[in-house]
């Protein structure tokens, strides 16, 4: 069967010309199945991960049918979950558009919103936002959304998760019912089926791969680690004897594990990495964005509230340094690597805590991570930070006196021998290795109910 071009699709000149400029000439399996629907004028609901063209597949048929408003008011609505996906999807619209008449703005939340009514002065016709702003400046009749007919949702599983759904709703609100809806996914959840039956007219399901697949061109690896700092000595380790780690994206799970990561790989790597969330400034993640596509530093520390806000190309390994708390969450960050049909590696550091989650990343995709035994050159380290410190509740402090047991105390502690090096590594091995057959049913069990 003869491959389909973007010239099939009787896509105007002046945008077949962009794409070609691009060297894009042949559409992705999700553009090539979501182009016609789209073009059909129907809702469309479409399920692909990351990396697979999602923004073309819906930029190129509406750009097809889009028309210059006389009014100023923005016809078409695009909405995204981050500042740095507005940022990316607002300069591929510039690129399309740039040999026709399309006023393009992008907004988001964090800059003076007084500064950003300014841009309407001379008229929108498709605008780009993230909910909170989009919403806001609608309220204050900076614009207005009575005109618009086509609405794309990106991202909308993460929408949900960020809670963006109160926003999301009022804009609904906010449009005339007749309009056409376009909505994209990385996944199917429940509270995306809900939302879809509320809101959207029966719309066409377009699924590239089943949910919670991962991209099969990643290679998933995963090794059982004890703490945090432990698994610093192991990160040490594979960037200095493997040669591939060349664009590595690594994640945490909050701020703070980040914060703490880039302290002490910067020590390690000095000006090698750098680290965003969302408490940095704009600029500073733009900045550490580029720095990293460039390859001006060798990785990137993050959380996941940046995952979906990331479009590098040719990162060598993902490194969930950190489990993810959501088993989707995995999905989007493997979705980081292997892009645009190369390869790609994930890496998971497992600790005992961890297990669990790893079980329910492994159900989700109905595949088991390949664990790798931890290199014996890896020095365990015992000390813990203070989020894997057990907190110890005593029901009646007042009963304890200074000085009270101290010494059998002390004579107990003369007699334990420290486990340090290999032998704190095999009880480590052992105790992790146990029952994980029968924590995996248990963990099935749980998720049937």
């Amino acid at each position: 069967m003869e491959q389909l071009t973007f010239a099939d699709f009787d896509l105007p000149v002046k945008i077949l010309d962009v794409l070609a400029d691009l060297n894009l000439f042949e559409p992705t399996p999700i553009q090539e199945k979501s182009i016609g629907p789209i073009l059909s004028g129907r809702d469309v609901m479409g399920i692909a991960q990351t990396g697979t063209g999602k923004t073309l597949a819906y930029l190129l048929p509406v750009l097809k049918t889009w028309k210059y408003n006389k009014s100023g008011n923005p016809t078409v609505l695009v909405l995204v979950p981050t500042r740095e996906l507005v940022v990316q999807v607002t300069e591929v619209v510039e690129k399309l558009t740039e040999n026709l008449t399309a006023r393009v703005i992008g907004i988001y939340g964090g800059k003076n919103i007084n500064t950003q009514k300014l841009l309407f002065d001379n008229g929108c016709d498709i605008l780009i936002g993230t909910p909170g702003r989009v919403m806001d400046l609608a309220i204050d009749n900076a614009i207005s959304l009575k005109e618009v007919q086509k609405l794309i949702i990106d991202e909308f599983d993460e929408m949900l998760n960020l809670g963006f759904r109160p926003q999301l709703t009022h804009i609904f609100e906010m449009m005339k019912d007749k309009r056409q809806n376009i909505l994209f996914s990385a996944t199917m959840t429940d509270a995306v089926d809900e939302m879809l039956d509320t809101y959207f007219a029966g719309p066409i399901e377009i699924s590239l791969a089943k949910s919670g697949t991962p991209l099969e061109k990643i290679e998933q690896t995963a090794y059982k680690v004890e703490n945090f700092n432990t698994k610093i000595n192991l990160l040490e380790h594979l960037l200095k004897t493997d040669a591939d780690m060349s664009k590595v994206l690594i994640f945490t799970n909050n701020k703070k594990n980040a914060d703490l990561l880039f302290t002490k790989i910067d020590e390690l790597f000095p000006e090698q990495f750098d680290v965003i969330h969302s408490n940095k400034s704009q600029n500073y993640r733009l900045k550490a964005m580029k720095r990293f596509e460039q390859e001006e530093i060798k990785g990137l520390i993050t959380t996941d509230v940046m995952a979906r806000g990331l479009d590098i190309s040719d990162i060598t390994h993902v490194i969930n340094f950190e489990t993810p708390d959501i088993p989707e969450q995995y999905i989007h960050r493997i979705g980081r690597t292997g892009r645009a049909d190369k390869d790609g590696k994930a890496i998971t550091f497992v600790t005992k805590k961890e297990e669990t989650l790893a079980l329910d990343i492994e159900l989700l995709m109905d595949k088991e991570l390949q664990y790798i035994d931890f290199p014996s050159e890896v020095k365990i380290n015992p000390k813990k930070i203070a989020s894997e410190e057990e907190q110890v509740v005593m029901k009646n402090p007042a009963m304890v006196k200074i000085g009270e047991g101290g010494g059998a105390f002390h004579e107990k502690k003369r007699k334990i021998p420290k486990k340090t090096g290999a032998g704190l590594q095999k009880k480590s091995t052992e105790k992790f290795g146990a029952n994980r057959a029968q924590q995996k049913a248990i963990s099935k069990s749980k998720r049937k109910k």
